[in-house]
């Protein structure tokens, strides 16, 4: 009697799986570029950090290039070069946005303090020791600002949206090309056209709502934008299924297309938010950059956190420059929330996709 073999089945591997000896080659290669990159800048009069940057950069590409050109031949030689072309372009990319933030959070750790949020500037001065005063009086401005801003422009945006995708009316293309033409639009023009249409031969007082008109001029190109591009992204299946069922064109708009596209036109309003929410130009001609927190948006000045930071920087005092940065550091911090806010929602709806 005969037995059969059990057969064997090899498992599985990963052929592309970097091995040990190549990542302690590349990580030869990577100290060797690190010498010579200290040696050239301590020999010649390449100084600064720029010049470590780049002849690293320069040294690692050529290491790499000639080490794999070696090992795999001339087309390894060039991707490896495409490489180190492409991780340099990444980190010049990178590199500014990190920098701002590592300034912005070393120069105003040093400002921020539990009275910080609880008082504002009525009794006090960009000059006075920073135990005085606060920015209440400009968080609470901001976020009145940018109340307002999104009660005016998130139904225009969306609503102009709404044409272009579902409307496409005669005007879609006049409409589309001033959306896209308002994007474009720098925030001192919006503020000095509600300057002179409104401020001067209307009202004639500074005021928060004045400011929040010319922010929402600079907010709805970015909602209908992005509101459209989330519109376009809804199936037309969707529409003609409403349609199939009997409904009207509004109604299927409303009760189908509408909350498909919830989460994205959610996301809409947050980039719109944090396109206006550091606007400096438009708040110095129009708001009036009160010192104290004032609830009526409508009548008196009104702090904002821009306001804030340019002032105490024109104060030039170091206890003035502190609070400077305080202020772009909380801005900064709410800006980046927002953003964050924006993209895992992004995400979600991507996922539940």
């Amino acid at each position: 009697m005969t037995t059969t073999p059990n057969p064997v089945t090899p498992a599985p591997g990963k052929p592309w799986a970097t091995t040990p000896r190549a990542r302690a080659k590349e990580a030869a290669l990577l100290l060797a570029s690190i010498l010579f990159t200290i040696a050239l800048v301590q020999l010649t009069p390449l100084k600064g950090k720029l010049a470590y940057f780049f002849l690293f950069f320069i040294f690692y590409a050529v290491v790499t290039s000639i080490s794999q050109y070696l090992a795999r031949g001339r087309a390894a030689a060039k991707d490896a070069i495409i490489k180190a072309v492409v991780v340099l372009g990444a980190v010049i990319t990178v590199l500014p946005i990190a920098s701002i933030i590592i300034t912005v959070v070393s120069k105003g750790a040093a400002g921020i303090r539990p009275g910080l949020f609880t008082n504002d500037m009525s009794m006090a001065t960009p000059t006075d020791p920073l135990t005085n005063g606060g920015l209440l009086h400009a968080i609470t401005g901001t976020l009145t600002l940018v109340a307002i801003s999104l009660v005016l422009s998130v139904p225009i945006g969306i609503l102009t949206a709404l044409y272009l995708t579902e409307i496409k009316g005669r005007f879609t293309a006049p409409i589309r090309f001033l959306v896209q033409a308002m994007s474009g639009v720098p925030s001192i023009v919006a503020g000095l056209f509600i300057l002179s249409a409104v401020l001067y031969p209307i009202t004639k007082s500074y005021s928060g709502f004045m400011g929040a008109l010319a922010l929402t001029i600079l907010m709805i190109p970015t909602i209908t934008r992005t509101s459209e591009e989330v519109l376009l992204l809804i199936p037309n299946e969707l529409r003609e299924a409403g349609v199939a069922l009997g409904g009207t064109q509004w109604r299927t708009v409303a009760m189908i297309v509408l909350p498909a596209a919830r989460s994205g036109l959610i996301t809409a309003m947050i980039l719109g938010v944090a396109r206006i929410a550091g606007e400096t130009a438009p708040i110095l001609l129009l708001t009036g950059g009160g010192d104290k927190v004032n609830p009526n948006p409508f009548n008196g000045s009104l702090g904002s956190l821009p306001y804030y930071i340019w002032k105490s920087f024109n104060a030039g005092s170091p206890e003035a420059i502190t609070r400077a940065w305080a202020g772009l550091l909380v801005l900064l911090v709410v800006v980046l929330i927002l953003f964050t806010l924006a993209r895992l929602l992004t995400t979600r709806k991507m996922k539940a996709r």
